[in-house]
């Protein structure tokens, strides 16, 4: 039961991420942890040379430099979460739609994969299940429970874990408790071993997304598509050429 006598707010959230890319150091561990977590199958190397992807995340590399003298610097690129985004204005079925704690779902059920929202995602993050997904043994013994399998034909992406936020939500709810800041992570951020990863509230002015979102290196990837994206990168400092 919960106690009257606490205050306690799980409304108003607005959940964001920050990425450090003066942190990340490439070793793919949120990648690996975001496949474990989130039930994504392997399609194969014929299928990834074909652009058929089905990672939720992924690293882009960047050189700066010359031989040999050069510099690697990598950035995770996710789905951003866009506070306006333009994949939802083009579902004609509603199977991407926003949540008032901004995330931007996906309604797998609903989707008839006409990957319009793909076409109009300028950050290239959605991925399209061509086939039925398979997991060789013994992989299909570490499936989640807690999230669905898609079947084939439906868009897919990042969802910020949202199984672990509703739980998280939830359990607060019950004790009578905010979700405090940091309690709450993603895979990628449990799993990230340099912190290049940070999980927050935006609305939460002490949080430390929040904190790091106000910082003179936060930038936010084409930010002039105007699609307010929940997802705020440091800009490198080590690195003389800007991000």
């Amino acid at each position: 039961m919960t106690d009257p006598k606490i205050e306690y707010n799980w409304e108003g959230t607005q959940w964001g991420m920050v990425v450090d890319v003066d942190r990340c150091i490439g070793c793919e561990a949120c990648m690996i942890a975001c496949r474990a977590e989130n039930n994504i199958p392997v399609v194969g190397a014929e299928q990834n040379a074909m652009g058929r992807i089905m990672d939720w995340i992924h690293l882009e590399r960047y050189y700066s430099g010359e031989y040999p003298n050069v510099t690697a610097q990598f950035v995770p690129m996710l789905c951003q979460q866009c506070g306006n985004a333009p994949c939802e204005s083009v579902c004609p079925v509603f199977a991407s739609v926003h949540t008032t704690d901004g995330l931007n779902a996906q309604v797998y059920n609903r989707c008839v994969g006409t990957r319009f929202c793909a076409n109009n995602c300028p950050y290239h993050v959605r991925k399209f299940n061509y086939f039925p997904p398979t997991w060789q043994a013994p992989l299909e013994q570490q499936l989640n429970p807690d999230v669905t399998t898609r079947k084939s034909g439906v868009m897919e992406k990042c969802t910020f874990c949202v199984q672990r936020i509703r739980k998280a939500e939830l359990g607060a709810r019950m004790d009578g408790v905010n979700v405090s800041d940091g309690q709450l992570r993603p895979a990628c951020v449990q799993s990230c071993p340099t912190q290049a990863l940070i999980f927050g509230d935006l609305n939460d002015t002490k949080s430390a997304v929040s904190t790091y979102g106000r910082s003179h290196r936060a930038v936010r990837v084409l930010e002039d598509e105007n699609t307010d994206p929940h997802v705020i990168y440091l800009r490198p400092e080590k690195l003389d050429h800007a991000f």
